[in-house]
């Protein structure tokens, strides 16, 4: 009966992208949508975009425990802050883009792309809400140059005086052609949904293509519903999409205990697809291989918390069984669930003329 249960619970990544009934996808409306994702015009000081720290380069995450925005320079590893500093790093480590337009999916495969869970607190909904904070936020984009409530208009200014763009949005917008800030979220989102890997080989096997996946991964997959991962680590996405508090020790980096939703010590459950791309892990990058992720696991399945500022763990906590001897084949199956079939052409210019991607090199 268990073993039907848990087989239940997972389905090949659908083909087709569910989107708001406000935000149809055009070719026009992704094409813009890409340029704004590498163009740093949207940051306080024209120096970060959304691609800095979510770079195709590194599956649309990056290297990284906790991000670094305003006032850096470089790409992943060699990214740090310019001298003199006074921006701290992000507070999270960089959830990948990669197929978060399915964010919210079910076991029975459906979800609603206008209330879809975003960020490790699930703190907005839907990927045109998610677009919007980041810019907001004071060490991604915004830097100190402008205030928060001035950032969009700031934004729309600027963007309005390149006649690029002004064509740009006049085709991707036809029925609304001005530059305003729901357009320009509307417009990343459109390309961010345009990210998705429906074809791993693990979607092939789910899909009935017993071939797809070899025989210790095979084991792997079965040793991973058997230590209960499934629980939390299910659906299409390999998450429930919920919060759960599991004690990982805090990031010194941050300088203050980040105490999750509601103050719980709780994050969301990560996808489990791409990890080969998306190191380190855990919502403040403090594990650095899948194999620590596992012995991490492993450890709290005594219900002792590694966080001395959290005492009580997820209930799910205790149900984990999860042995030494199995890592290895559940790592092997894990590769299963990577994918390399995705947009990783990167613009020659933005409109905008600033370097693309922003300060990176």
């Amino acid at each position: 009966m268990e073993q039907k249960e848990t087989v239940a619970q997972y389905r090949a990544l659908p083909t087709k992208i569910i989107e708001p009934s406000n935000n149809i996808s055009t070719p026009d409306k992704i094409k813009l949508g890409k340029l704004l994702f590498y163009d740093p015009i949207l940051s306080g000081n024209k120096d970060v975009a959304c691609a800095t720290c979510h770079h195709p380069d590194y599956g649309y995450a990056e290297p990284l425990d906790l991000s670094i925005g305003v006032n850096g320079i470089g790409i992943g590893r060699n990214r740090r802050f310019k001298i003199p500093n006074n921006i701290p790093h992000t507070k999270r480590n960089a959830h990948t883009i990669l197929n978060t337009a399915y964010n919210g999916i079910n076991s029975n495969g459906t979800y609603n792309a206008e209330t879809s869970p975003m960020f490790w607190d699930n703190r907005a909904v839907s990927l045109e809400g998610q677009a919007l904070l980041p810019i907001l936020s004071l060490e991604e984009m915004r830097g100190t140059t402008i205030k928060e409530d001035h950032a969009l208009d700031t934004i729309v200014n600027r963007l309005t005086k390149i006649k690029e763009y002004k064509n740009l949005f006049s085709l991707a917008f036809p029925e609304n052609k001005k530059i305003d800030s729901t357009n320009i979220l509307k417009a990343i989102a459109s390309f961010e949904r345009t990210l998705t890997t429906p074809n791993s080989r693990f979607d092939k096997f789910i899909a009935g293509d017993n071939n797809a996946l070899s025989e210790v991964e095979k084991q792997g997959f079965k040793l991973f519903k058997k230590a209960k991962c499934h629980q939390c680590h299910s659906g299409p996405m390999f998450s429930d999409f919920k919060i759960h508090a599991l004690g990982v020790i805090d990031n010194e980096k941050l300088g203050f205990s980040d105490d999750g939703f509601n103050k719980t010590y709780g994050f969301r459950t990560p996808s489990l697809r791409n990890l080969r791309h998306t190191a380190p892990y855990m919502h403040n990058g403090k594990l650095t291989s899948l194999k620590k992720v596992l012995e991490f696991y492993e450890d709290i399945s005594n219900g002792k918390s590694q966080n001395p500022n959290i005492s009580q763990l997820d209930s799910l906590v205790s149900q984990i069984n999860l042995k030494g001897k199995d890592m290895s084949p559940i790592l092997s199956f894990f590769n299963s669930l990577n994918s390399e079939d995705y947009d990783k052409s990167i613009p020659k210019k933005v409109p905008s003329e600033l370097p693309v991607g922003g300060n990176i090199y």
